[in-house]
């Protein structure tokens, strides 16, 4: 099955929302501080990346 290019966005948000939830997840409920700040980084990036995509997204549903 091939996806276009709407499709692929739509797919890689939602992986971007899935990780965002399982870093700020992990970030809660491991002890050692060092992982969880970076967790929290990490959620942080993702929901960055999120955004773009969902940015991108409505420029090309615009067009």
């Amino acid at each position: 099955m091939e996806l276009n290019t709407k499709d692929v966005l739509k797919k890689k948000i939602l992986d971007a929302q899935e990780m965002v939830r399982d870093y700020e997840m992990y970030s809660k409920n491991v002890q050692d501080t060092e992982v969880s700040d970076l967790f929290k980084t990490f959620a942080e990036e993702s929901g960055y990346q999120a955004r773009k995509l969902q940015d991108l997204l409505k420029k090309i549903d615009k067009s």
